[in-house]
């Protein structure tokens, strides 16, 4: 968060005015665009956003920071009004980084359960897999009938299994962090990372099917 004093503020104008795009931060995270990036024109400018869509840029004599207010228009012509007004009660400088949605859903203990459930269920059926690969050649995989013939597989295809998983855990912490950042939301979050963890240990139930019927 930053406190800038109106006296401050250099200019306040929409990105799409630059002669040069601005490039984004390179690792973007869910609901947080944060960040140093150089720019042509501007230098070394700050990225305190949520939105790619609605980017401003705020000047000081000092630094340059690109924010995301929701209404970027109405936001300058309150600033403007502001300006016009001038201000009674001078404002302090004021310099407080926020903290990643992953810090916060960090500090909930749920959250930590679920994310390192998923992570150890994944783990475990990587190192399953990789020591049953060697050991054994073929396995069962697909339904079987009652009176069919067995159909089996190269053992190397339960690999499928582990990356699946990783994949599908990958995509629903990402997901469960995009809820997160709303406090009704974030029930959504916790059943999403539930079905992770739930997802993965159904995998590794089917690894453990499939090496359990002889060949």
């Amino acid at each position: 968060m930053e406190n800038i004093p109106l006296s401050d503020i250099e200019f306040i104008r929409s990105v799409e005015d630059l002669s040069h795009p601005i490039t984004l931060p390179a690792l973007p995270i869910p609901g947080g665009l944060l960040g140093t990036r150089r720019h042509p024109d501007l230098g070394a400018v700050e990225f305190l956003a949520s939105d790619s869509k609605n980017l401003i840029i705020v000047a000081t004599a000092k630094r340059v920071f690109i924010i995301s207010p929701e209404d970027p228009a109405g936001f300058a012509q309150t600033f403007a009004r502001a300006t016009e007004l001038g201000s009674i009660t001078p404002v302090e400088p004021k310099s407080v980084y926020p903290s990643f949605v992953v810090t916060q859903a960090w500090q909930s203990g749920l959250a930590r359960y679920l994310w390192f459930s998923a992570l150890f269920l994944n783990l475990g059926l990587f190192i399953w897999a990789s020591l049953i690969i060697p050991t054994t050649k073929f396995v069962m995989l697909g339904p079987q009938f009652t009176g069919s013939t067995l159909e089996t597989v190269p053992s190397t295809q339960l690999i499928i299994f582990p990356l699946a998983s990783l994949l599908l855990s990958v995509a629903g912490w990402v997901a469960g962090l995009y809820f997160y950042r709303w406090e009704k939301e974030r029930v959504l979050a916790f059943i999403v990372w539930a079905s992770s963890s739930l997802t993965s240990l159904l995998f590794l139930l089917a690894v453990l099917f499939a090496v359990s019927n002889p060949v």
